[in-house]
């Protein structure tokens, strides 16, 4: 012991534990708001492979290192979760593009700048890959009338800052959005994993979609490229 007071407590400890045993200080518990977003970011990667449909809440749970009844303790449902990773990454790119709007406001950068910077905001968010592919996953199920709702008005919020904070007009927004998903289809149907293919087409096809973000892309991609269930969850978690 380093002290006077350290071996004092030892003491202290061994006096009043059985046979001499020295009781062992309490594991510090994980806050809730912390647990949450551990299990939205596990839920989101899970979501954004399997779709709301192929997902299930011990998928999840077994991705976060967690019990699955504490998911549900939490949640509710899957699909309080699935809008919850869905209002999560809703959050975390409007956020990207604010940031950039801002960024682009204070160099005093003109329109296409503000835009190449907002497509480049848009590519890192890849570092997360669950967030793209949980949108995509949000947007095709829009025939759910909780999820499709939700998706519709994240959807509407994302064009409005386009239009309004951006200043780009209505075709320009397409075209944005339009490369924007290509990211997400490419990347859903593990297009990047083969960019060494001997299929010039393909490296092709990704250099120009990624452009200077390729890199990353791949980095993040092809590190991350197996299932859940293929997966070594971590240690389970106390809840």
């Amino acid at each position: 012991m380093s002290s006077e007071s350290d071996r004092e407590t030892l003491a202290q400890a061994r006096a009043g534990a059985p046979d001499g045993a020295v009781e062992q200080p309490k594991q510090e518990r994980v806050s809730s708001a912390v647990r949450r977003e551990q299990i939205l970011a596990a839920a989101s990667s899970v979501f954004g492979e399997r779709g709301y449909i192929g997902a299930t809440t011990d998928q999840v749970a077994r991705a976060a290192g967690i019990s699955q009844p504490y998911v549900v303790r939490m949640f509710g449902s899957k699909e309080n979760l699935f809008v919850a990773v869905l209002d999560r990454a809703l959050a975390k790119l409007i956020d990207a593009f604010e940031g950039a709007i801002a960024d682009a406001r204070e160099l005093g950068e003109d329109h296409d700048a503000t835009v190449t910077r907002l497509g480049l905001a848009y590519a890192d968010l890849i570092r997360d890959r669950g967030i793209l592919l949980s949108l995509m996953q949000s947007f095709i199920s829009g025939h759910e009338p909780v999820i499709g709702e939700r998706a519709r008005q994240g959807f509407l919020a994302i064009y409005r800052l386009l239009r309004n904070d951006v200043g780009m007009q209505p075709e320009e927004i397409v075209g944005f959005l339009a490369h924007g998903m290509l990211f997400n289809v490419l990347i859903a149907m593990h297009m990047v994993d083969q960019h060494d293919s001997d299929d010039p087409c393909i490296p092709e096809l990704l250099e120009h979609t990624f452009r200077t973000k390729l890199d990353i892309v791949v980095n993040t991609v092809t590190g991350t490229a197996a299932g859940a269930d293929d997966a070594q969850p971590p240690a389970r978690a106390t809840a």
